[in-house]
């Protein structure tokens, strides 16, 4: 194997872990508003964010990820899933790993491991982004008045995901159930999406989940 340097990006101290919305007052949310909400909120806080380039057109780059995480390379708009771990198409030759908080190390070492010899890169990029995750039957609602594009079933089935405007800025939506939706932030616009969001899910009842 070449020599490569990967360490692990969370250090074991005392320090305290703060995600994106670590300031923002969710709690202060829950029980009020409608009690039937339309809409539940819940940010899906210290996860591992890799990104991982390499030529889809390679069989033994396929059959490496495949190997190193149990998950098939997805094609084009698509995302794919197994358990809490998901892998996401951002590009031709880019795509996105989510896996638990702290098992990003082990991630980046499996696929190092599997794709021995081949042009690669792995980023760990887990501080610069989260993940909001919208639940619920009014969730499409508050999508359809947020973007342009069109998230209607026919067009945005499960296992969809896209970059996309998003109230005149940039993020990614994936489809991951029949009425479960996540937003791909960065961490510089977590407080805008977080104030837009409030106000998108007023008029359907918004609940913020832990």
């Amino acid at each position: 194997m070449s020599a490569i340097n990967v360490y692990p990006q969370r250090p074991e101290t005392d320090a305290r872990a703060e995600s994106p919305l670590h300031h923002a007052d969710l709690p202060s949310l829950v029980g009020k508003g409608r009690k039937n909400p339309g809409v539940t909120l819940r940010e899906k806080k210290f996860l591992g964010h890799l990104t991982l380039r390499g030529n889809a057109h390679d069989p033994a780059f396929v059959s490496g990820v495949q190997q190193a995480l149990g998950l098939e390379l997805p094609v084009a708009l698509t995302v794919v899933a197994s358990g809490e771990a998901s892998l996401q198409w951002m590009g031709p030759d880019e795509w996105l790993l989510i896996v638990p908080g702290g098992e990003e190390l082990a991630a980046e070492q499996k696929l190092r491991e599997a794709l021995d010899g081949q042009h690669i890169q792995v980023v760990n990029v887990s501080g610069g982004q989260t993940l909001l995750e919208l639940s619920g039957p009014r969730v499409r609602e508050v999508l359809m008045k947020s973007t342009s594009y069109d998230v209607h079933p026919n067009n945005f089935p499960v296992g969809k995901a896209v970059g996309t405007v998003f109230a005149k800025s940039q993020l990614v939506i994936r489809r991951t159930g029949e009425d479960t939706w996540e937003l791909l932030i960065r961490r510089s616009f977590s407080d805008y999406w977080w104030l837009w969001l409030q106000d998108a899910c007023a008029e359907h009842g918004l609940s913020i989940a832990s």
